[in-house]
């Protein structure tokens, strides 16, 4: 065993899963180059972290701020600047601290800035730099490592080349916290390739899905160790969902938020079935509100306004510029900040909030304001998708990872034995899960193609965690869902044996796998 694999302690593995592709590492090292040693080596080090969740999109689509909202601190700079076009890792850490890693492996420590944000300008040379790695001494991070990217789009050739080859690919050099003298990273680029990659993507869109979006998620390969994006390790949100014009969305009532999620359903089918789901958010009220940006000050600014004459604020509200501008007793610069925080949305929901409840203390309208930003939503979808599944996701972008490794070292005997190894850990029955996300993936990327109503089927059964969801039938009770479990499970073997095609009847053996299991289940419980 090489000290490289102290990393994956048991108590630090994601789970079962994971702990089974550990073993399968360590059996293999001795059996391996040494190159292709090191790079089992760095995917026992990924398996013993957390989950690691890129967060990727256009420019100006909102990124940094759903990250400092998702995080609960104000941290990653929303305006453009230089780190704003590099890949930045938001990690748990001791101490907080900043480093810059520059493209020869050695790195500066920086302090944050005054504001507590990473430093808009770096003071060094970007072309220099790799990436930058934030260390923070915060509970989320301890679960999740979030990674922040360069805007897709952005017309920076750098910035968008730093996205596909950094997004989690960066150098491992030796961890600060760690006493290990050999953790300093011996992968060759090739090696490094190979296990490169966040192993799920929170993609953030604005009102219009474009083509160069479902082009950023197919692409996501690359950076996901060779895993396409799709249902289990993808989601996707609608940020600044309070700029969406109601009348432009048939049925909305004149309800922004209505308007949002009707929006947000329509890209959902747009996207699908690169993402399990699509919802709306407004990050900017959300990174205020969770982040402490949003003070008692701003509460009693708030107060003022509400006290005003409807006819006058609703006019004031009609935009930023007459909001600003117009004569009254708050303060120009202080509806500056006002906006800066909440947009006239916020704002006007504020406004309307106190005013029902005139004695509501600044906590409770902050409270207010992150349930109308949507971010709750977001993190439960977050846990559903992402953190409930942490083990599979991680141990198949793994397993993934020591494919590629053992395809890349150019040996054909050491990659048949690899080979081998993987075939006998999938053969085990609490390995399914695996062969369940192998299916999802080969047909959500359309690798193997199946009727569309049996793509559903198969998305479903294993995008979805709850068994009435896996069976379309949400609330069902135990009698009705267990012979319907056995009654799919029957079908799908026998279409499997009769009707598939041979790439079709591989995942049609696992489907009716994943529906015995789950009959089996249900007769347990």
């Amino acid at each position: 065993m090489t000290s490289g694999t102290s990393a994956t302690d048991q108590g630090r593995l994601a789970g079962p899963l994971s702990q089974s592709v550990a073993n399968l590492c360590l059996r293999l090292q001795p059996q391996v180059s040494p190159r292709t040693a090191a790079g089992f080596a760095e995917v026992l080090r990924r398996l013993g972290g957390p989950l690691q969740v890129a967060v990727a999109g256009r420019i100006k689509s909102g990124k940094s701020t759903l990250v400092n909202a998702l995080i609960g601190r104000r941290v990653a700079p929303t305006d453009v600047g230089e780190c704003t076009r590099l890949v930045t890792r938001f990690q748990y850490g001791t101490v907080d601290r900043v480093e810059v890693v520059f493209n020869d492996g050695h790195k500066q420590v920086l302090p944050f800035a005054a504001d507590g944000m990473i430093p808009a300008e770096l003071g060094v040379n970007i072309e220099e730099v790799s990436h930058i790695e934030a260390y923070l001494t915060n509970a989320v991070l301890q679960g999740m490592t979030v990674i922040d990217t360069p805007g897709l789009g952005s017309l920076d050739a750098a910035s968008v080349s730093r996205t596909e080859e950094l997004l989690g690919a960066a150098k491992h050099r030796k961890d600060p916290d760690s006493d290990d003298p050999e953790s300093e990273d011996d992968l060759d680029d090739t090696s490094r390739s190979a296990v490169a990659g966040a192993e799920a993507v929170l993609y953030v869109v604005t009102q219009g899905v474009r083509a160069d979006d479902q082009q950023a998620l197919a692409a996501f390969t690359a950076a996901t160790a060779s895993r396409e994006a799709g249902p289990v390790n993808a989601i996707a949100v609608l940020n600044k969902a309070d700029t969406i014009a109601p009348e432009s969305v048939p049925g909305s009532d004149g309800d922004i938020w209505k308007a949002a999620t009707l929006l947000a359903g329509k890209q959902a089918s747009t996207l699908k079935p690169r993402v399990a789901d699509v919802l709306p958010v407004i990050g900017l009220i959300a990174e205020s509100a969770e982040s402490g940006g949003f003070t008692s000050a701003d509460a009693e600014a708030l107060k003022k306004l509400s006290t005003m004459d409807d006819s006058i604020l609703e006019m004031m509200l009609i935009s930023a510029d007459i909001f600003t501008t117009w004569e009254c007793e708050v303060p120009s610069g202080t509806r500056q900040r006002l906006l800066e925080k909440l947009d006239l949305f916020g704002i006007s929901q504020a406004v309307k909030t106190i005013r029902a409840e005139p004695e509501i203390t600044a906590g409770s309208l902050r409270r207010v304001l992150l349930d109308a930003s949507g971010l709750a939503a977001v993190r439960a979808r977050l846990d559903i998708v992402f953190a409930a599944r942490a083990d599979g996701i991680k141990a198949a972008a793994a397993l993934a990872s020591v494919t590629a490794l053992a395809h890349a070292s150019g040996d054909p005997g050491e990659r048949q034995r690899v080979h081998d190894a993987i075939e006998v850990l999938l053969a085990k029955p609490e390995a399914h899960q695996l062969r369940l996300l192998e299916a999802l993936t080969l047909v959500a990327s359309g690798a193997v193609d199946m009727p569309e109503d049996l793509t559903e089927e198969v998305l479903r059964v294993g995008s979805n965690a709850d068994i009435g969801a896996q069976l379309g039938k949400p609330g069902g009770s135990r009698a009705e869902l267990a012979p319907f479990a056995l009654e799919r499970a029957g079908w799908w073997r026998s279409f499997a044996s009769f009707g598939a095609t041979p790439a079709q009847s591989r995942v049609a053996h696992v489907v009716h796998r994943a529906y015995f299991l789950i009959w089996q289940q249900i007769r347990e419980v």
